[in-house]
């Protein structure tokens, strides 16, 4: 009989005690939204002009799983990790200590905004992953203890601000910090040594600093520390222009040709809500691995959860989820260096998205942040990135979709993008994956740059095997790259179209000056055989047309020197280029 009540006994207190803990779970996710919304609510108290923060609801919690409820906040499992309050005019103080009460924030950006004084004591957020003030109004000196402690700080961004005296000591010792802008405010002194192993781009142009580059940086771009605005892209915009002129009768021909030299297998897919992607039939045999990574990508995509959703980085596209696009008819455009490329068509638009498959080395947080940073880049001659999609696995990029093909479908000649690059991402090579296929053309033939400064995510032993800039000269003699490279991989693309023949070296691991289509061109010169390296279509009739190849070709060459110190920079191609446009 006791052991007969013992079980209901044992029972009871167990079912009680299961409640008791989904009591104490539930008490505790509700503390901690009111928690989290009583601290940014003060956080939004300090701010004026908040206007922009109308959403922040005190009836309404901030985060609903990873979905926010409340502009400018991000969140995850309903917990915020990060504040994104950018161009909002923002004005007022920083309450550091209200955000101290989020235990998860991990990201604070506050770019672009009205928000003045001293530096906020940023080092009470110990576990910032990144920091962005940018383009504020903040000034004075900061302490050279105002990073102590801030061991998980891995970007920072101060830019165009107004701090003065030395940079702090403590920026110099953040163990994980990968990136750091202090460009375009009034810093003074010498540049102290960084002594991070993991410390990728450094940027203090615009700034009062004085006495050498240190030995810690030396491996970095040298313009990240100088005043001069590197006007590469205008050198690519004049070369645009010229040999566009020269090649206005031979585009249709070209495009066949190169896009057979980039290897793109081509064919037409129905992506559907079931779970094969049935292929359509086509002429080439290639049909068949065309629709096997498709399926791939699909069968994925739909185990994804909500946490992994399609995250957009612009306001001014239509938004559509994943499901969207898993059903939407989609057409293989090719499968390139890293992955492969679909063309579909969603809410009534042309899209086209990449699939990447060397990624997934990279972390969370540090992907999320790095596309958010491209999402910033704006300008007439980079195909905007519009949204993305991560999981481990598998990363999607998603932007509009260029209906004129590539330049090496039709000229070779790119635009002022790869200058605003240079000036907008402090990483030693900017781009690091130009070639002519890379480079798109919109309804007016403005170029357009693509599958630029993706070099942080890709992992870097595919990277080394495969993106341009590694292919380079000074990579293969002296295992580093450098603020030039960009412009060999420019040279390289201006030779690729005189010559007419596709650049073999990239298709080989590093570099092999046997197959370098500079060194093919410079012994070819060497041996007077002038007449076989122009192709035929490019040689023209004229004299004056053949002295302009030849100045182009010259100038081409200057670029892919193999010499770092003799190859040309772009002070001396924008001089050289707007000399031959006078003489045209």
């Amino acid at each position: 009989m006791a052991a007969h009540v013992a079980g209901p006994a044992r029972a009871i207190k167990t079912t009680s005690l299961l409640l008791f803990l989904l009591l104490l779970s539930f008490l505790a996710t509700v503390s901690s939204g009111s928690l989290q919304s009583d601290a940014l609510l003060r956080f939004k108290a300090g701010l004026g002009n908040n206007a922009a923060l109308l959403t922040w609801d005190p009836a309404v919690d901030p985060c609903n799983g990873d979905r926010s409820n409340w502009a400018g906040v991000l969140c995850t499992d309903g917990l915020v990790w990060g504040l994104q309050l950018e161009h909002m005019q923002l004005a007022g103080v920083i309450d550091v200590d209200a955000l101290a009460a989020i235990n998860n924030i991990r990201t604070l950006s506050l770019m672009d905004n009205r928000l003045a004084g001293p530096l906020p004591e940023v080092k009470k957020l110990g576990k910032l992953k990144t920091l962005f003030l940018s383009n504020n109004y903040f000034s004075g000196e900061i302490p050279a203890g105002a990073f102590d402690g801030m061991g998980s700080l891995k970007t920072m961004n101060l830019a165009n601000n107004d701090f003065t005296g030395r940079i702090p000591i403590s920026i110099t010792v953040l163990p994980r910090l990968t990136m750091v802008r202090l460009d375009g405010n009034q810093f003074t002194g010498r540049i102290p040594e960084f002594r991070q192993n993991l410390l990728r781009a450094v940027n203090l142009a615009n700034n009062e600093l004085e006495g050498p580059i240190p030995k810690s940086l030396s491996h970095m771009n040298p313009n990240s520390f100088s005043v001069i605005i590197i006007l590469l892209v205008l050198v690519i915009i004049l070369i645009a222009t010229i040999l566009c002129l020269l090649l206005r009768h031979r585009r249709k021909h070209a495009a066949s040709r190169q896009l057979a030299r980039d290897s793109f297998t081509s064919g037409k897919v129905i992506l559907t809500s079931a779970p094969a992607v049935r292929a359509v039939q086509r002429e080439e045999a290639t049909h068949v691995s065309s629709a096997s990574v498709a399926a791939g990508a699909h069968a994925q995509a739909r185990r994804a959860d909500q946490a992994n959703r399609l995250l957009f980085l612009r306001d001014d596209v239509e938004r559509f989820d994943l499901q969207d696009l898993l059903r939407a008819s989609a057409e293989v455009l090719g499968s390139g260096t890293f992955g492969a490329s679909y063309k579909a068509g969603v809410v009534g638009q042309a899209m086209v998205v990449k699939r990447y498959r060397h990624m997934n080395n990279v972390g969370r947080e540090e992907f999320h942040e790095h596309m958010r940073m491209l999402g910033k880049l704006k300008h007439p001659n980079l195909l905007p990135l519009e949204a993305y999609y991560y999981r481990k696995e598998e990363k999607l990029l998603v932007s509009k979709f260029v209906d004129k093909g590539s330049l090496a479908s039709h000229l070779h000649g790119t635009a002022k993008g790869l200058a605003y690059l240079h000036d907008e991402i402090p990483l030693t090579v900017p781009h690091a994956h130009l070639k002519s296929s890379n480079v798109l053309l919109d309804e007016s033939f403005e170029p357009m740059l693509t599958d630029y400064a993706l070099r942080p995510v890709i992992n870097s032993d595919h990277a080394h095997k495969l993106m341009i800039a590694y292919k380079s000269p000074e990579y293969a003699q002296h295992g580093k790259t450098s603020n030039k490279t960009d412009v060999w991989s420019l040279g390289i693309l201006m030779l690729e179209i005189l010559t007419g023949k596709f650049p073999e070296n990239y298709l080989t691991s590093g570099y092999d000056s046997g197959s370098d289509l500079g060194t093919w061109v410079n012994n070819m010169v060497k041996e007077k055989r002038m007449g076989e390296v122009f192709e035929k279509d490019m040689a023209g009739t004229t004299k004056d047309s053949k002295s302009q190849m030849i100045h182009l070709l010259k100038l081409a060459l200057s670029c892919c020197e193999e010499d770092l110190e003799i190859r040309v920079d772009v002070k001396e191609a924008v001089e050289k280029i707007e000399q031959f446009m006078d003489d045209v």
